[in-house]
């Protein structure tokens, strides 16, 4: 065993699409990889100074879109231009915004599943940004991405993960066993 020290390699790193919408009313959008489900109907993610970080102290809605092999090279672009420093950032992603229908952000239809959410709680709150605590309070997916069950199909999906290791991106991949079922086996 090789030893690394101490490094944010928690392992797999969704790719998280905030989106918000700007003191003027349009919708900006951000990519996290820090963050993750903290309770049966809560996320927490790690925010820093960002332009996001200042839409999310204005209003307190905000919607979660998890990015995809066929949204990644937009979704990286979120995450490395700042909407203080390009005006035309939203434009450039070629990404197509409409209202969500129960908080007060903006649902980009180019991802398959996005959460509407509003912040329950800040932790840690600096001028380098905070933690934050957020109520899932509905969840949207495109139909197109439904299974025979009439929910969500992950496979589908083509969901992305952060690879901190060597800063890269990868697409995940097919089931392969079942939760709650399959360790019986041992029993």
């Amino acid at each position: 065993m090789k030893n690394f020290g101490q490094k944010s390699w928690v392992l797999p790193q969704p790719v998280l699409i905030i989106g918000t919408y700007n003191s003027d009313g349009t919708p900006n959008a951000m990519n996290a990889a820090w963050g993750g489900q903290w309770d049966s109907k809560e996320i927490v993610i790690s925010m820093g100074a960002h332009a996001t970080t200042e839409n999310l102290n204005r209003n307190g809605e905000f919607t979660v879109a998890f990015a995809t092999k066929a949204t990644m090279v937009a979704s990286d672009f979120v995450g490395i231009v700042s909407a203080k420093n390009d005006a035309q950032k939203m434009q450039k992603t070629g990404w197509t915004a409409v209202k969500a229908e129960n908080v007060d952000a903006p649902v980009f239809i180019d991802f398959p599943m996005t959460m509407e959410c509003r912040i329950k709680q800040k932790i840690d709150e600096s001028a380098e940004g905070y933690y934050i605590v957020a109520e899932i309070v509905n969840i949207v997916v495109d139909e197109n991405y439904l299974a025979a069950d009439g929910k969500p199909d992950v496979e589908k999906m083509e969901l992305i993960t952060y690879d901190p290791v060597h800063h890269g991106y990868i697409c995940l991949g097919e089931r392969v066993g079942n939760a709650f079922a399959d360790g019986k086996e041992l029993k």
